[in-house]
C-alpha cells in the first residue's frame, strides 16, 4: 500500500535518510539512502519489475511506467517516475516534484500520491490519467484520430488555466511551473485537463520580484524576457499558456517548421497579426484550426482569442495574470480589465538580437530532438523534451526588473528532461473509451466575424 505525501514541513528535503544526512544539492557518495511514502519492492512489484511492457514513454531523466498499487477494492493504478540514477537534473527534478506538487491539491493538477528512494534510485508516484495529453490529441490524434470538438478545447483552455492560477496565487509562496506546453496537459477520461511535470517547476517567495535560474524550457514556449535574462516570473507561465491557447485555437504546432535551416517563424510570430485584426473585429478563418469547420462557440472563440493575444505580449508587465484570464473566459471581468490598458497591436516586437537568440535555441532544440529521437518517443519537433539552453546561477531577487539586459548566446544543454505528461506520447496501451458522448451545453456554429 502507498501512503499520501508528506505534508508541506516534512517534505523539504525529502532526499535526506533517516540518519541525519545534510541536504544537499546530491546526496553523499555510496550513502544508503533509503525512505519515502512508497517502498521500491512495492513498485518494483507494481511494474512486473519495471517491465518494459508496462512503459509508458521515456525521456532523458527517466521512464514512466503504469502500475498497481494495493489490492481488491483498494487498488489504484498509478504511474510511475523512475528517473535515471546518476543525473544531476534528475536530482533536481526530483526535488522540485516533491517540493511542490507535493504540497498542492487541484482538481486540474496531476497529484503526486507519494515517492521512493531506494540507494540511488529516485520514483515518483502520480494518478495514472489515462486519456494522454493535449498534444497527442491536438497533433497526433491518438490511436485513431479523434478531433477535439469545441467543447472539449474551451473545457481544456478553462481547466488547464484554472489549475495554473492556483500555482500561481492560491500557493504560498506560489509556485512557477516553468514548463507549460500541450505535452504537460494531461487529460482524463471526460477531458477533464491536468496540468503535470513540475520537474522545472520554481518556488517564488512574497519579497522576491522574479526568480533567477538556467534557461530551460521548451523551445515555442518560453517567454522573451527569461530566454534573454534567466529572470522568471509568474507572467513566463503566462506567455507559455498564451501558446497553449493558440494551439487550440489554431490547430498548428509552436513551431512552424521541423527544420532548423528553414522559416525561424514560431505559431506566437504567424498569429500575432491575425490576432489583432479579430481584436478590431476583422476575424479571418485562417486563425481558426479548419478542423473545427464553423462548429464552434463565436462568443467563447473571440474570449480565448482576446486571452490567447493578452497572454503572448512581449513584455511580461503587460500581460494579465493567470487569474485574469480564468475570470475572463467565465465572464467575470471585462475586456478592459483584461488587457490593462494595452490597444491591440501596442506589444513590442522582439528586437535583431532576441531575432537571433531565438534562432539560435531553434538549431539547438532541433539538434536535441535528433539525439534524444531514440528514446523520447517524440513525434514531432516541438514535443521534444526539455532542453537547457544556458546557465544561469539560481537565485531570487526583489530588486525590479530593468527593462531587458542584453541577450546571453546559449550554452550547451542536457539530454531532454524525462516527462510524466510526454511519457504519454509512447508506449500507448490503448486508449480508454472515455465520455464521447453529450456535452454539458450545446455548440452553436461560429461566425465569421467577433462579436
Amino acid at each position: 500500500m502507498y501512503a499520501p505525501p508528506p505534508a508541506p514541513h516534512a517534505a523539504v528535503h525529502p532526499w535526506q535518510s533517516g540518519g541525519g544526512a545534510t541536504a544537499s544539492d546530491q546526496p553523499p557518495p555510496h550513502a544508503a539512502v533509503t525512505g519515502g511514502t512508497v517502498s521500491y519492492a512495492d513498485l518494483a512489484a507494481a511494474t512486473d519489475g519495471f517491465s518494459d511492457a508496462k512503459l509508458l514513454g521515456q525521456g532523458g531523466f527517466g521512464h514512466v511506467y503504469r502500475g498497481t498499487l494495493g489490492s481488491g477494492p483498494a487498488a489504484r493504478e498509478v504511474a510511475i517516475k523512475r528517473l535515471r540514477a546518476g543525473s544531476g537534473q534528475g536530482e533536481r527534478e526530483f526535488r522540485a516534484e516533491v517540493e511542490s506538487i507535493g504540497r498542492v491539491h487541484h482538481r486540474n493538477l496531476v497529484s503526486l500520491l507519494g515517492y521512493c528512494i531506494h540507494g540511488d534510485q529516485r520514483l515518483l508516484v502520480y494518478e495514472h490519467v489515462p486519456n494522454h495529453t493535449l498534444e497527442s490529441h491536438l497533433h497526433h490524434g491518438g490511436d485513431g484520430p479523434t478531433l477535439l470538438d469545441w467543447e472539449r478545447r474551451w473545457r481544456i483552455a478553462l481547466g488547464a488555466a484554472k489549475g495554473l492560477a492556483y500555482l500561481h496565487e492560491d500557493c504560498h509562496p506560489k509556485i512557477i511551473h516553468r514548463d507549460i506546453k500541450a505535452a504537460n496537459i494531461l487529460l482524463d477520461d471526460n477531458f477533464e485537463p491536468k496540468v503535470a511535470d513540475f520537474g522545472l517547476a520554481k518556488i517564488q517567495h512574497g519579497d522576491d520580484s522574479h526568480v533567477s535560474t538556467r534557461v530551460m524550457g521548451t523551445f515555442g514556449y518560453m517567454a522573451p524576457e527569461y530566454t534573454n535574462t534567466g529572470k522568471i516570473t509568474d507572467r513566463s507561465d503566462v506567455f507559455s499558456l498564451g501558446v497553449v491557447l493558440l494551439e487550440i485555437i489554431t490547430g498548428k504546432r509552436p513551431v512552424l517548421s521541423d527544420e532548423p535551416d528553414e522559416d525561424d517563424e514560431t505559431l506566437v510570430s504567424w498569429a500575432r497579426p491575425l490576432l489583432t485584426k479579430a481584436l478590431e473585429g476583422q476575424l479571418t478563418m485562417e486563425l481558426i484550426d479548419p478542423r473545427l469547420e464553423a462548429n464552434y462557440d463565436a462568443h467563447e472563440m473571440q474570449r480565448l482569442i482576446a486571452c490567447a493575444a493578452a497572454a503572448v505580449r512581449h513584455t511580461a508587465r503587460s500581460r494579465p495574470r493567470v487569474s485574469q484570464i480564468v475570470r475572463y473566459l467565465e465572464g467575470e471581468l471585462p475586456l478592459e480589465a483584461l488587457n490593462g490598458g494595452v490597444e491591440p497591436g501596442q506589444s513590442e516586437a522582439h528586437d535583431a538580437t532576441t531575432t537571433e537568440q531565438l534562432r539560435r535555441m531553434r538549431r539547438m532544440a532541433f539538434l536535441q530532438r535528433g539525439a534524444d529521437s531514440g528514446n523520447t518517443g517524440a513525434t514531432g519537433f516541438v514535443s521534444e523534451a526539455t532542453s537547457e539552453y544556458g546557465l544561469c546561477a539560481s537565485s531570487s531577487s526583489s530588486d525590479g526588473d530593468a527593462a531587458q539586459s542584453t541577450s546571453r548566446a546559449p550554452g550547451g544543454q542536457h539530454p531532454g528532461q524525462a516527462s510524466y505528461a510526454a511519457g504519454n506520447n509512447v508506449g500507448r496501451a490503448g486508449r480508454h473509451s472515455g465520455d464521447l458522448g453529450a456535452m454539458s451545453r450545446r455548440t452553436r456554429p461560429g461566425r465569421a466575424g467577433l462579436e
